[in-house]
């Protein structure tokens, strides 16, 4: 025993910083400062299995809530390239410079029974970026209430709303352009709660290290939603018209909330199902770091954070090329290289992909290079942000340089895409490091300005690709590149890895 003069519960390899480095594969060592004294308890690592255990079940639930989410989100993406009169389309644009059409191998016709809009570019930037509007709304009041009230009906709601807005679409469109932008902007409100929500969720649910492996299972569902959604709204297109999109992905959201609605809970000491081997382990690695007066918001300290601006540079830069490219792929795909509406649905879908499989290996890495080789949490942090935003950004600038030499574009996107997805265990998930009490209104902050990318990139770059020539789309590609540039080089200056002073009562950081 050694006396001490705080309470301190540092878990497994927690321990880096300290003399009591006590712990090896098998067993947790837990050290327990309290009234003066340390006492030493080791637990075995099976009293918290991964197989069954209810951590993981949320994994996998809220997995499929953000497929959901994003699927919701990008529909319309490709959905807009069949709405859209073809026949005023062509009459309107006055472009010499877009490659000629893909015709190998050649397509049978398509069936294109539902109703079609004469919208011009400028309008389709307006439509494509209304959802934005409504999703910067409900950031930071979404981060508020998920702490106040808990985020599983926060997180349920948010998103049975946007399934019904979802499925009044169609209808929205036969009444005009003004309308959709409506509905769309509702579809926002309702999904600007979701993140947030969530991150409050893990903040109660992710043990310190295994927070990369949780989060990014979780998260790794938006990048699916994206994968999927994009090449089934083309063959859904194709086979039965634009509208079905909207009412088969609205049906599938539906199945999603009667799931969570009966599965989920606010955290391990409400859930009625979880062992108590599982509860123990959760809450005792989580004391150290959770705040006990969640009442007592220092907004203050938290808006004058280096730390959390550092975020919001990043989150902002990074979704300036992700927006970009999560909007105007398809039009890109359409306009430009000439893909069929079957072709551009999977090969919109090949960089989210690659983001989704790059995102769980840098998972995995990145809490690997935390507890096994010891590295501190801002430096990971750091190095996988700096791949999964200057990489992006090279690639994009190249793709623009490929002319129509189809092969070259799509690997250049491709590849593009997929590194960004090593952000996911980089910047994207700091706040749990630096707040995980206040992880959801952090959340909240961070993306309310990493939104305002998908309110306007989609009308910029709309405005400066009226003719769809390649010089066009190589400025908006730049505008993007430069961005990244920023945001990466911001965050490393600024970034940090450790639980913020204001954030806890009682805290013990791992590695800065």
């Amino acid at each position: 025993m050694r006396i001490c003069n705080r309470l301190d519960i540092i878990v497994h390899s927690h321990l880096r910083n300290s003399d009591h480095r006590k712990s090896d594969r098998s067993h947790t060592v837990i050290i327990i400062c309290h009234s003066g004294i340390i006492t030493v308890t080791s637990l075995p690592l099976s009293l918290a299995p991964v197989c069954c255990s209810s951590r993981y079940g949320l994994a996998l639930l809220s997995f499929y809530g953000f497929f959901v989410v994003y699927s919701l989100r990008v529909n319309l993406s490709v959905a807009m390239v069949d709405m859209l009169n073809s026949t005023h389309q062509s009459s309107t644009n006055h472009s010499t410079s877009v490659c000629p059409a893909d015709t190998n191998p050649p397509q049978p016709k398509h069936n294109h029974t539902a109703s079609v809009y004469n919208w011009d570019s400028e309008t389709q930037g307006w439509i494509l970026g209304s959802f934005f509007y409504g999703y910067i709304l409900t950031q930071i009041p979404g981060g508020y209430l998920a702490g106040r009230f808990g985020p599983k009906w926060l997180m349920g709601f948010g998103i049975l709303g946007t399934v019904v807005f979802t499925l009044l679409t169609p209808v929205a469109a036969d009444l005009g352009a003004g309308y959709l932008i409506a509905v769309r902007a509702l579809e926002g409100i309702g999904e600007g709660v979701t993140f947030p929500a969530m991150y409050t969720m893990w903040a109660a649910w992710a043990p310190p290290l295994e927070r990369s492996r949780l989060l990014t299972i979780s998260y790794i569902g938006a990048q699916l939603g994206t994968v999927i959604s994009l090449p089934l709204s083309g063959e859904i297109c194709f086979y039965l018209d634009w509208t079905y999109v909207f009412y088969i992905f609205g049906a599938v959201g539906l199945v999603w909330f009667i799931l969570w609605a009966f599965l989920v809970f606010d955290s391990p000491n409400t859930h009625p199902r979880i062992s108590e081997q599982e509860r123990l382990y959760i809450t005792d690695s989580l004391k150290n770091e959770l705040s006990t007066s969640a009442g007592n918001i220092p907004w203050r300290a938290i808006v004058t954070s280096k730390p959390l601006w550092a975020i919001v540079v990043a989150h902002f830069s990074y979704n300036w090329t992700f927006y970009t490219l999560l909007t105007l792929l398809p039009t890109y795909m359409s306009d430009v290289l000439q893909f069929s509406i079957q072709k551009n649905g999977m090969l919109s879908a090949l960089p989210y992909l690659g983001c989704a499989v790059l995102a769980v290996l840098s998972g995995q890495v990145a809490d690997y290079l935390r507890e096994t080789c010891l590295y501190p949490t801002v430096h990971v942090r750091k190095v996988f942000s700096l791949v999964g935003m200057i990489g992006p950004a090279v690639f994009l600038v190249a793709a623009g340089y490929t002319g129509c030499n189809y092969t070259l574009a799509v690997t250049f996107l491709t590849i593009s895409s997929s590194l960004g997805g090593v952000s996911a265990s980089g910047f994207n998930i700091n706040h749990l490091d630096i707040a995980p009490s206040y992880a959801g209104i952090l959340l909240g902050i961070t993306n309310t300005f990493a939104t305002i990318p998908g309110m306007v990139g989609p009308v910029i770059a709309r405005a400066l690709t009226s003719h769809n020539t390649i010089p066009e789309w190589q400025t908006v590609f730049y505008i993007a590149a430069a961005i990244n540039l920023f945001g990466a080089i911001f965050y490393t200056i600024f970034g940090r890895g450790t639980v913020q002073p204001w954030a806890v009562h009682t805290s013990y950081s791992h590695g800065d």
